[in-house]
């Protein structure tokens, strides 16, 4: 689960808060920044490295020392001596396409080789395809085959010297098949559960090598990939969205974090091309008479000096004297700062986070570098943002303190995709919005 998920269940339990509550709330987004290594952005998941020697038809194949080569030894009397082999591992799912390819080696006297996706208990005496819950793409007749015994017009026949991939694209949920480098056909994934890479050959001298991404592939992945997620865009970009409204949205915005200079200048900007809009909140208030309000009290700003929000206030201090690379100064403001909230179990934690923060010679590149991120002082300003909104006296929903209205848009986008991924059992990569802002920008440039 990804820290804006986090965000989000957080807020739901936040419906009356006080302005200690308010700090806790921070104060656990603080937190956040420790369980996020820099790998966060993608989910872990082993993937098929070899072939699976114990879980095939033996009899009919040999597998190389190294697991990346089989080779058919029979004659083929009939059509259960096939020699099947699959991966050692299913198909990851976290991700937005899965690939593997073969190369055809030796044709062998039929040609009857097959590359595909089968379920764990498959018959391991049949070719991909004609069994249920199985999918195959075949070199002698170029036939796609799924789980049955007739197949359907897809692609050309492969040979020797031919390289055949095959994968799976979870954003549209289909199998797609490649020769030599270029797409030669996709079909709807109709299985569910895991599914393996295999490989069958079915006439004597049949020889492939399997590349599960050891080498580069002929088939330019991150290509296909860019234009799967350019498809994506392009349809989210098709989407209508009236001019006012999205003007309304980002005045909004200027408004809640009080960029009173950004503003002025936007409204002046957009006075003679935009028609004016009304955004009420849905306790009946007005979010700009509220937030107007702040825009003039962010002078001031009084808490107890053991409340959370005065402690993550005492912890940013003391971060930027380390950034700046005043260590004795840290010290001294840490023992008459930060050592009082020592023995408050809420924030010991973070508390000791900061103090390693002196252990290293270079603190950005340890554990604790966290803190030294423009993440975390955007923590810290929001709190505050949050806590001088708060002292609203006609503020009615407390939940309005902590964000915008543009980002509560954007914790509804976050949402949607993860229910949407989770209708799909869970396949296909998962959303990060740092991510797809981060490829929005690059797209405009």
């Amino acid at each position: 689960m990804n820290s804006v998920t986090n965000d989000i269940n957080t807020t739901t339990t936040t419906n009356s808060k006080s302005g200690q509550d308010l700090g806790l709330y921070f104060l656990e987004r603080s937190r956040l920044g420790s369980a996020q290594g820099p790998c966060d952005m993608d989910e872990d998941e082993e993937a098929p490295t070899e072939l699976n020697t114990i879980n095939s038809s033996g009899g009919f194949l040999v597998v190389s020392p190294d697991k990346l080569s089989v080779k058919y030894t029979n004659v083929n009397l009939h059509g259960h001596d096939v020699g099947v082999v699959q991966a050692n591992k299913q198909a990851p799912v976290k991700r937005l396409v899965y690939y593997f390819e073969i190369f055809v080696k030796d044709a062998g006297t039929k040609g009857q080789i097959a590359i595909g996706f089968t379920s764990e208990s498959f018959k391991m005496r049949r070719q991909p395809g004609w069994e249920a819950n199985s999918c195959g793409y075949h070199g002698d007749d170029g036939l796609l085959y799924r789980g049955q015994g007739k197949g359907e017009p897809f692609g050309p026949t492969y040979t020797s010297g031919d390289i055949v991939g095959g994968g799976i694209n979870y954003a549209t949920q289909e199998f797609f098949f490649t020769k030599n480098g270029a797409v030669v056909g996709k079909v709807n994934k109709d299985m569910k559960g895991p599914l393996f890479p295999t490989i069958a050959v079915h006439s004597q001298n049949e020889e492939v090598l399997v590349n599960f991404g050891q080498k580069p592939f002929a088939f330019d992945l991150k290509d296909f990939e860019a234009q799967e997620r350019m498809k994506q865009q392009m349809t989210i970009e098709k989407i209508s969205l009236p001019t006012n409204v999205s003007h309304g949205i980002v005045r909004s915005y200027l408004l809640h974090y009080g960029y009173e200079d950004t503003l002025n200048s936007f409204d002046m900007a957009s006075k003679s091309t935009v028609p004016p809009i009304y955004i009420a909140q849905e306790n009946g208030s007005c979010e700009q008479e509220d937030i107007m309000y702040a825009l003039s009290q962010r002078k001031t700003l009084r808490q107890d000096d053991k409340s959370a929000t005065c402690f993550l206030l005492h912890c940013q201090k003391f971060i930027e004297l380390v950034r700046a690379g005043a260590l004795e100064e840290a010290v001294k403001y840490g023992r008459m700062q930060l050592a009082k909230f020592f023995e408050l179990p809420e924030f010991e934690d973070l508390v000791k986070d900061c103090v390693a923060l002196l252990a290293y010679q270079q603190p950005q590149e340890s554990l604790v570098g966290y803190l030294l991120e423009e993440s975390q002082r955007e923590v810290v300003a929001d709190m505050v943002n949050a806590m001088i909104l708060s002292t609203n006296p006609n503020l009615k929903d407390s939940n309005s303190c902590l964000h915008s209205y543009l980002e509560r848009l954007l914790r509804q986008l976050t949402a949607c995709c993860l229910e949407r991924r989770s209708l799909n059992d869970d396949q296909g990569e998962a959303f990060h919005l740092k991510r797809v802002l981060n490829s929005g920008k690059k797209a405009k440039c």
